[in-house]
């Protein structure tokens, strides 16, 4: 019978030889996963052997995130803003840097937004953590995506008991009421370009929902339309609150100014201008 140990090394070289990214964190991971405890007790008890079921259990999911597989899709969920969120192939995987977006939309958009609008939910990351956050504020997710809008109510059932959230099947504003206007707009749009999703990892290109992904040749197609549809969706004083290319804030400040709302930009935790927020004066 093998040890924790051994089954790690083995596994952090076979993931390495594969060139698959954090091979020590994913394998930590997957065995913890697999044996249901927490990372860290895999190293009070390094000795400990495995069984041939345990083993077995192991071993399919150690080839899928060698084929490179995203970990989250095998182990089938991730943390987002103190939610755990189901994800698959339906919809983007939420990241960090979608996190930070959540963090500096509370902090600018005032302690009791009443009404919040999530453009493309995806997982419904969003539009569940600012549920959460604001219960007494009611959220608006769209989505142009059925099998989207499907996940997302199935991890908002999993995590928000009140019905705060309305779902809607909607190409950005085209289903929306016209009269309704938001304190708050938050989007992580598509953004990436042509050229960056053509270079991404094989994680994004062969799981990931590329209309998730990617916004025209300058990756600023969604952009464009969210920026000029919000002035008449914002309710004055409003928040518009947005993920973006870190090329792209000069274009979204621009676009800002043609639509008569006052924009920033702030940089993400590596330094580089990934959100652009916006207020409607």
């Amino acid at each position: 019978m093998r040890s924790i140990r051994e089954i790690q090394q083995r596994t952090i070289a076979y993931f390495e030889q594969r060139s698959v990214p954090n091979a020590k964190l994913d394998t930590d991971l997957l065995m913890a996963h697999c044996l249901g405890v927490k990372r860290l007790d895999l190293y009070l008890d390094l000795e400990r052997p495995l069984t041939d079921l345990q083993l077995n259990v192991l071993r399919p999911l150690v080839k899928r995130r060698a084929l490179r597989e995203p970990l989250q899709h095998i182990i089938g969920s991730v943390e987002f803003a103190g939610v755990t969120l189901a994800v698959d192939k339906r919809a983007l995987i939420p990241r960090q840097e979608t996190e930070e977006l959540f963090m500096y939309a509370c902090e600018h958009a005032g302690e009791h937004p009443q009404t919040i609008l999530d453009l493309g939910t995806g997982s419904g990351a969003l539009a569940i953590a600012l549920a959460k956050k604001y219960p007494q504020a009611q959220v608006t997710a769209i989505d142009a995506s059925p099998d989207a809008l499907s996940l997302a109510q199935e991890n908002f059932s999993a995590n928000v008991s009140e019905k705060t959230v309305q779902f809607i099947r909607s190409n950005w504003y085209d289903s929306l009421p016209v009269i309704e206007k938001y304190d708050l707009i938050i989007s992580n749009p598509p953004y990436l370009t042509k050229g960056e999703m053509a270079t991404a990892e094989p994680e994004v290109i062969k799981y990931e929902p590329h209309i998730a992904l990617q916004s025209g040749e300058d990756g600023l197609d969604d952009l464009r339309i969210i920026i000029a549809g919000a002035h008449d969706r914002l309710a004055t004083g409003g928040l518009l609150a947005l993920e973006a290319g870190i090329a792209h804030n000069e274009a979204l400040m621009q676009m800002a100014k043609t639509a008569q709302l006052e924009g920033t930009y702030i940089e993400d935790l590596s330094g580089r201008p990934r959100f652009f927020l916006a207020t409607k004066c």
